[in-house]
């Protein structure tokens, strides 16, 4: 089995996610984060580390959802760090961290799924 392609920029991240989530290629998406990265479920509890994201989008892909790209904001960077954010059509916003990796390579290390609900 090929590796899947990794995010090359900060940029690179939201675009192979929505392909990866709309394919529910569970592991494509768990190439996009750290394997101690940590995403909120949304429910008040946290999902750290590989094999609690990959539950994770176990049971939110299960029923093959449709993810549609949002407004995407310009990418923030700090040296190996990057925040991105993108405003979905419901009006809720995400918020990523996002970690240069040795290679080059961009990952989550945190991920925030709603930060804030539209009216």
């Amino acid at each position: 089995m090929t590796a899947p392609i990794p995010a090359r920029t900060p940029e690179d991240l939201t675009r192979l996610f929505l392909e990866r989530a709309n394919a529910a290629d569970i592991e494509g998406l768990l190439a996009l984060y750290e394997p101690d990265a940590v995403l909120d479920r949304g429910d008040g509890t946290l999902a750290v580390g590989t094999a609690a994201i990959r539950q994770f989008f176990t049971e939110i892909l299960a029923d093959r959802p449709h993810f549609t790209p949002g407004e995407t904001a310009p990418v923030l960077r700090a040296g190996d760090l990057a925040l991105t954010s993108t405003r979905l059509d419901d009006g809720s916003t995400t918020a990523e961290v996002a970690r240069r990796q040795p290679d080059g390579t961009w990952r989550f290390a945190i991920d925030q799924p709603t930060i804030a609900r539209g009216a």
